[in-house]
C-alpha cells in the first residue's frame, strides 16, 4: 500500500471504541505501527500520527469525567 493510500484512510468510532489508539484492535501485526492513543478533538475526529488515518466519532462524544 503505498503512503497516498494510507494518508487516505478514514474509520467511523464509537463509544465503544474508546479510549482509541491506532491501530484498532485486530489489525494485521505484519502492517501495523506502534500503539498509540489518539485524542479526539472537539470536532469528533483526530489523525494518526504515524499513518494518518482519519478517525471521525459518529454520535455524541462521550463527557469528560474531569
Amino acid at each position: 500500500m503505498s503512503n497516498e493510500n494510507i494518508a487516505q484512510r478514514y474509520i467511523e468510532v464509537t463509544a465503544r471504541d474508546l479510549p482509541l489508539t491506532c491501530p484498532m484492535p485486530g489489525t494485521s501485526l505484519w502492517n501495523a505501527h506502534p500503539r498509540v492513543r489518539i485524542p479526539l478533538d472537539q470536532g469528533g475526529e483526530a489523525r494518526c500520527p504515524y499513518c494518518g488515518t482519519l478517525y471521525k466519532f459518529k454520535g455524541e462524544l462521550p463527557k469528560a469525567h474531569h
